[in-house]
């Protein structure tokens, strides 16, 4: 299967462009590749060589640097596109550009970063973030493994990461460490460090119920490296400016994606029934009209978010005062936690209107596997500690 584009291709320097072009990428290339990706548990090859031609692995770097300069929102466009042909396709493209984004907004003025956003651009790097740590019960605000200043001036590190998400295709990984051996677990560090300085050791496999194309076992990371590769914003700050919005928006456009593709099949068996039922509404026609709106909410909630985001961005502060208040803190968990909820929910629904045509793993109208993706969402970054953590936000939060 080619992924070259034509001579005639669309120009991939305007928003518009872009997005005509990942919409090409997935149908021709992301579509038909879609089962043997999630039967095999393997990594979206083909579709990460069509990124890696259109250059769309460097999109949000700036264009001064040689990217794109792409929004969030248009990144957001991307992932709800792939999201309807391959889920797992979706999402490793997502954490991709939550990576890209930290170094970009809080690494691109120490000449380190701005370096190696210049090889990102030239040699369409992928990154993989090892952010999971064994012994601290999935919580992304503490870490255990520091760095350690050795004698000869540079710096070393070992990691247990749990779940590395796409970790063996990765060129380079973000880890997320404890910014030295004395340093409260809070506080945190991100380290850029490309593949080739690790030693790596593969902890299990990735057999998992869904999202299997993502590829995400765990690793032991090893690694020696000089102080510039540690990016010089506190971990925190990275979390609530970028890291969290990023992942909250692309993971949420990318359930969204998820799910409209599942209410289309719905909407395309219930269309067929009608075919077959001439004069007459056939009776699942009012759960798809139920499944509808709960897409219809999903889908205002995404996008408002994401045009909130990139609408504070844009502002001469760059919107930090806002980001830095509970209230935006309350609104970005719950952006994960109503995306995450309503995925599962529309698809299951979108399930029982296609009936036995849905359960079933072939035919044009089978969400078996939306299905199964969709409960990845509530267990990343789990709702339930979300939830713990927005509940003391909420004793102190006044909605004015």
């Amino acid at each position: 299967m080619t992924t070259t584009r034509s001579p005639q291709s669309t120009d991939l320097t305007t928003p518009a462009g872009r997005i005509a072009e990942v919409r090409r990428i997935a149908d021709e290339v992301v579509r038909p590749a879609a089962v043997s990706v999630d039967t095999e548990s393997r990594f979206p090859r083909e579709a990460f060589a069509a990124f890696k031609d259109a250059r769309l692995l460097s999109a949000y770097v700036p264009a001064e640097l040689g990217g794109w300069g792409a929004s969030i929102g248009e990144l957001a466009t991307h992932c709800e596109i792939l999201g309807q042909r391959c889920a797992s396709t979706a999402m490793v493209y997502a954490m991709h550009h939550i990576q890209v984004a930290c170094v970009v907004r809080h690494g691109a003025a120490q000449p380190f970063f701005r370096g190696y956003l210049g090889e990102l651009v030239r040699d369409q790097r992928i990154i993989a973030s090892v952010t999971s740590e064994q012994g601290v019960g999935g919580s992304v605000r503490t870490s255990i493994s520091p760095i350690v200043r050795e004698s000869d001036g540079r710096c070393s590190l070992r990691k247990v990461g749990t779940v590395v998400s796409y970790g063996e295709a990765a060129d380079d990984w973000l880890v997320t460490v404890r910014r030295s051996p004395e340093a409260p677990a809070s506080d945190q560090a991100i380290v850029l460090l490309r593949k080739k300085e690790c030693e790596l050791e593969q902890i299990g496999s990735w057999d998992t119920f869904g999202m299997r194309g993502t590829c995400s076992p765990g690793y032991v990371v090893q690694a020696r490296f000089p102080e510039e590769q540690i990016v010089p914003a506190p971990f925190a700050e990275m979390l609530g400016q970028t890291m969290g919005p990023f992942a909250h928006i692309l993971w949420g456009s990318g359930w969204l994606g998820l799910a409209s593709d599942a209410v289309a099949r719905a909407r395309a068996f219930v269309r067929s029934v009608a075919r077959e039922m001439p004069g007459q509404v056939p009776p699942q026609a009012a759960r798809l009209s139920e499944v509808a709106a709960l897409l219809q909410l999903m889908r205002s909630q995404v996008h408002d978010f994401s045009n909130r985001y990139d609408g504070l961005c844009a502002q001469p502060d760059g919107g930090l005062p806002e980001m830095g208040t509970i209230g935006f803190a309350i609104e970005l968990n719950n952006v994960k936690i109503n995306a995450s909820r309503l995925v599962a929910e529309i698809v299951t629904a979108a399930l029982r209107v296609c009936g036995m045509s849905g359960y079933r793993n072939d035919g044009p109208y089978s969400v078996t596997r939306h299905l199964r993706d969709a409960h990845s969402a509530a267990l990343m970054i789990g709702n339930e500690r979300i939830h713990a953590n927005n509940a003391p936000l909420h004793l102190i939060f006044k909605d004015d």
